[in-house]
């Protein structure tokens, strides 16, 4: 491993310049990498292989001597494959030697550097053999004459020859993968900061949850007025009081557990979310005296299902705050869940109020509706139903998920 991603292994999309048709999947890989290496090779023996036997077949057809075809076609071959492969073979033993940034970046250009100067000799060599081939074949006539330069042109035709073959050498041996090899590092990091940015906005998402479900398992407001009741019923009902004051306390103990786990207070099960909704109807029940009444019905084979955190409670607070106390006379809150074909579903139905206009828009419902979406998509679903005076049922689909 080098830049710090692997040799052997796709790049992400984000990092991938082409590699997105059948003959060009090798780039899918890093430059200069072994599978890179050997993909960008079958590809180019594939391509200077119909192009060899496409000449050695039209010389051989020329000069009447069928004989000429494989030798020719072979010289061809051998001389373009290794003008193709000599300079990306080299860079790519060179990166796979785990050097430094800096001593691969030099390595690999001169590696290029000599593939073109092994470009160039066999070039010649193999173009020395065809041109003997063809003057054994046609003749003298088969060589054009050297055409009669001055000095000076001859001079500037021998530089434009060299600067032509250093741009075939260098485009034909790899120089355009040299460009993708400098831009990929680039590319990488851009990917492995945009990666890090998105986990930094989950960390920051999850962080202002977990805060969220803390002020909410510690509402202060709740607490403050739990106390004041207590206070009030001390001397009036000393017994209510201690009850009261048991209640509280078995609340607590269903919340507080989980503000020590970090990660617990984002997962949770039905259950759980079962124990501390009944431990707050049990606290609103003394506190209303007896006026509130409730119901939990849940198979216990569904409590080890996973369910979100405070959902549920949302709700019930709704059904209290909402559906019993604006209620005169004694009201009744019901939670019961169903599985059905994949999914959840829980309801929280009260006889309360019944569901008054602008109360599906409040903010408990709107975090509701927000956590629903984060953790599900379009997957999960509240829905509220209810009229005026004739008490309210707000349900939860969720997907089933292992618990």
């Amino acid at each position: 491993m080098t830049a710090g991603y692997p040799l052997d292994r796709r790049l992400p999309p984000d990092v991938l310049v082409g590699g997105g048709t059948a003959w060009s999947r090798y780039r899918q890989y890093p430059v200069f990498s072994l599978p890179w290496l050997r993909g960008r090779s079958a590809l180019f023996a594939t391509i200077i292989g119909v192009i060899a036997l496409l000449i050695g077949g039209t010389i051989g057809l020329l000069a009447r001597d069928y004989g000429l075809v494989l030798p020719m076609a072979s010289y061809q071959f051998a001389g373009f494959a290794l003008m193709a492969t000599a300079g990306p073979a080299l860079a790519t033993w060179v990166r796979h030697r785990g050097w430094s940034a800096l001593a691969e970046r030099r390595g690999i250009v001169a590696a290029m550097l000599l593939g073109m100067v092994v470009s160039y000799f066999a070039d010649s060599i193999a173009s020395a053999r065809i041109d003997a081939m063809l003057v054994a074949a046609l003749g003298p006539s088969a060589r054009p004459p050297a055409p009669d330069l001055g000095p000076i042109e001859q001079a500037v035709s021998t530089a434009l020859n060299i600067l032509l073959l250093i741009v075939i050498y260098g485009l034909f041996g790899g120089g355009l993968a040299l460009r993708a090899y400098f831009s990929e590092r680039q590319r990488w990091r851009d990917h492995r900061n945009q990666r890090e940015l998105a986990d930094a906005r989950v960390q920051a998402q999850r962080a202002d949850l977990r805060l969220g479900l803390l002020q909410a398992q510690v509402e202060p407001h709740f607490l403050f007025n739990t106390l004041a009741s207590v206070r009030a019923l001390v001397r009036r009902d000393p017994a209510r009081a201690e009850a009261t004051l048991d209640a509280l306390v078995d609340h607590l103990r269903a919340t507080i557990p989980k503000l020590r786990e970090d990660d617990a207070l984002l997962h949770s099960t039905l259950g759980q979310q079962l124990d501390i909704c009944t431990s707050y109807l049990e606290l609103m029940r003394l506190r209303t005296g007896d006026r509130l009444g409730y119901a939990v019905e849940v198979a216990p084979a569904l409590r080890g299902c996973a369910y979100p955190p405070l959902l549920l409670l949302t709700l019930v607070e709704n059904a209290v705050k909402h559906g019993i106390e604006p209620k005169p006379g004694p009201g009744r809150i019901r939670i019961d869940a169903q599985r059905t074909e994949g999914e959840l579903v829980v309801t929280v139905s009260d006889d309360g109020a019944g569901l008054q206009p602008g109360l599906g828009s409040g903010m408990g419902l709107a975090n509701v509706r927000d956590q629903l979406a984060m953790r599900y998509g379009d997957r999960a679903r509240l829905r509220l139903d209810g009229r005026p005076g004739e008490g309210t049922r707000a349900q939860i689909r969720i997907p089933v998920e292992a618990p």
